[in-house]
């Protein structure tokens, strides 16, 4: 592995998850709903049409799905360009780029931006405050997220181990 390459990577995999989820996010807030806690959406529901919002509900479900797939293209090339040639270089490589987006996810751009930022707050819930700024949330979504990672890293390691 080429520690440089992957320290690039990771700088690289920051910038294109903030612009990825930092632009929709202030053109339209209501693009990323399903992801604010639950009594800031009932909030918002209370003078907007309700919109789907759950997990596996088909607009999440694409997001979501998209975004794995994405990820998995991308490190599948990061970690070959990053020296990785076996299944355990790969997984780890790709996994530690997900840890990476996952924990700046949750410690800066959820607990520091989400929560400070009055641009990003769903119109009609500007006021709240004490509910933007829970860090548990955001903390118990970022271990969840840690899980499903584990996913398309190791199809990364499994398509690294077959190419190699």
């Amino acid at each position: 592995m080429n520690w440089w390459i992957y320290l690039i990577e990771g700088v690289v995999s920051i910038i294109v998850f903030t612009c990825a989820i930092m632009i929709p996010l202030c053109k339209n807030p209501v693009w990323w709903i399903h992801d604010y806690p639950a009594d800031i959406q009932e909030k918002y529901f209370e003078t907007h049409e309700r919109i789907p919002t759950k997990p596996f509900s088909a607009t999440v479900f694409l997001k979501k799905s998209f975004a794995v797939i994405l990820c998995l293209a991308l490190f599948l090339g990061f970690s070959v360009l990053a020296g990785a040639r076996s299944f355990l270089s790969a997984f780890l490589s790709s996994y530690g780029l997900w840890l990476l987006i996952d924990w700046y996810d949750c410690f800066f751009l959820d607990w520091v931006l989400f929560a400070n930022v009055k641009r990003i707050r769903l119109p009609g819930t500007e006021d709240m405050d004490k509910e933007y700024h829970q860090k548990k949330y955001h903390f118990v979504h970022s271990v969840i997220g840690m899980a499903l990672g584990l996913i398309p890293c190791l199809i990364c390691g499994v398509i690294v181990m077959l190419i190699f």
